[in-house]
């Protein structure tokens, strides 16, 4: 079966290779992601940008372990907005995981094998439950990857994220002193990493509203104002790919009354 369509379809979101490689600076602030340099992946990346998240995929995984970023990326984001199957949601995911153990052993190097393991660890874990996935030993699956992506990208303002969420998430499950004696997850880490990843990425929608999202679970209702100010911001924001887009959208949804 066919995925579900990106509903937001631009011209502007489609990108010849020149404009592409003009752009791929601010578009891959949060990844750290280099431009490809087969045009198979090439070709992949101008898919997913597009919104065309299936056919990145496919085309991500035709090239080989050179492509799994973009076939990694396009699966997540998909699954993760638009995927409305529950099942289907959760194999994709656990099919990206599988994938990315298998490029760690290819490229140990290659800080997208570890960034969309956890990535993908991470949304099956919120899928079914935090505290499923505590139960699993997901949860320090997901911080490895992601301690292991800074170590090759330390500017990898999107695992940057990802950390931020890890703190957040265990500590709202299961409290801040189980948290730290168990996980080591405390509050100051995951502000840490969030102010991190917008001094890096100073225009993206994710880490605002990751950060709002965070703020509400670690400290409650003394930090609404914030939390709908961060949503503000990424509501504001002017999107150029489809990825961008749907967070802006998730802003503005947010924000409804």
């Amino acid at each position: 079966m066919a995925w579900a369509k990106f509903p937001y379809p631009d011209p502007a979101y489609v990108y010849t290779p020149a404009r592409l490689k003009r752009a791929w600076p601010q578009l891959h602030l949060g990844d750290a992601e280099p431009f490809p340099q087969l045009p198979q992946v090439l070709e992949a990346w101008i898919a997913f940008h597009a919104g065309q998240f299936e056919e990145a995929a496919h085309k991500g995984l035709a090239a080989g372990v050179e492509g799994y970023a973009a076939a990694h990326k396009a699966s997540c984001i998909h699954a993760v907005y638009l995927e409305g199957g529950v099942q289907k949601r959760r194999a994709r995911l656990l099919e990206v995981a599988e994938r990315c153990e298998e490029q760690q052993e290819q490229e140990p190097r290659n800080p997208a094998g570890f960034y969309w393991h956890a990535v993908a660890l991470g949304r099956y874990a919120q899928d079914i439950s935090v505290a499923a996935a505590l139960a699993q030993g997901i949860a320090g699956r997901v911080r490895h990857s992601l301690e292991r992506t800074l170590e090759l990208a330390p500017r990898h303002a999107d695992a940057h994220i990802a950390l931020g969420v890890y703190h957040a998430e265990i500590i709202d499950k299961i409290g801040a002193l189980v948290a730290k004696l168990t996980y080591g997850a405390s509050r100051d880490a995951a502000l840490r990493h969030f102010r991190a990843a917008l001094e890096i990425n100073v225009r993206s929608a994710i880490a605002r509203i990751e950060y709002a999202n965070a703020l509400i679970m670690l400290d409650g209702g003394d930090k609404e104002n914030e939390a709908a100010l961060l949503c503000q911001q990424a509501a504001s924001l002017e999107p150029h790919d489809a990825m961008e887009k749907l967070d802006i959208e998730r802003a503005r949804k947010k924000l409804e009354p």
